[in-house]
């Protein structure tokens, strides 16, 4: 029997986006599809189990996930912060299973970059895996081992868990992955239209 623990993926989807302006970052399109259905596509490649935290009040984020492969958690105190969804996505999850948390609004992130995070978990279960740029600029997704598992679930407000990974920071082992895939995040319109200026995507 493997000491391998089982690896679920959380997609963190349940966030305001309120500097949008009025638009939803996770339903702006990347290569022609909107991205939380892109980054819920790319999850399921990996053929680990997939859930996505989501917010009671955005009916489009949920008809974005239509007919794909994966479990919904509702969070219904999502308007307290990151730690809300996370809470709520852990809860679901078998606690002897390692966890992925991937945020939902990284436009770069691909098939192959989850594979890679999924791939180095089979070689260090008991690490903290944190993804990082091609610099080595801290990123997302994470992968948190069943060990830590309590310790996430404490976690509180919107830091998500920076404080978990500097209290554990012996334990954290970085996979770089390509380009600034684990680092693209695009919080406002302004941001968007100067990436697709650059990226022509």
């Amino acid at each position: 029997m493997s000491n391998t623990p089982d690896l679920h993926i959380l997609i963190l989807a349940a966030g305001a986006a309120s500097r949008m302006r009025g638009a939803d970052k996770l339903l702006e399109t990347v290569d022609g599809t909107p991205l939380l259905t892109r980054i819920a596509q790319a999850a399921i490649s990996t053929g680990h189990p997939v859930w996505v935290a989501l917010p009671p009040d955005r009916p489009a984020r949920n008809a974005a996930l239509d007919g794909l492969a994966l479990h919904c958690v509702l969070v219904t105190d999502a308007q307290l912060g990151m730690a809300s969804s996370i809470r709520a996505g852990l809860g679901a999850i078998s606690p002897h299973a390692a966890v992925m948390l991937l945020l939902a609004d990284l436009p770069e992130i691909e098939a192959g970059d989850l594979a890679r995070m999924a791939d180095a978990q089979t070689l260090h279960p008991q690490a903290i895996l944190r993804a990082t740029d091609a610099g080595g600029r801290p990123g997302h997704p994470v992968i948190f081992p069943p060990w830590s598992r309590a310790a996430l679930s404490a976690i509180s407000g919107d830091e998500g868990a920076r404080m978990l990974l500097r209290s554990h920071a012996a334990q954290v082992r970085m996979i770089a992955l390509k380009g600034a895939h684990a680092t693209t995040d695009l919080d406002t319109p302004e941001d968007w239209a100067a990436w697709r200026a650059r990226t022509g995507r």
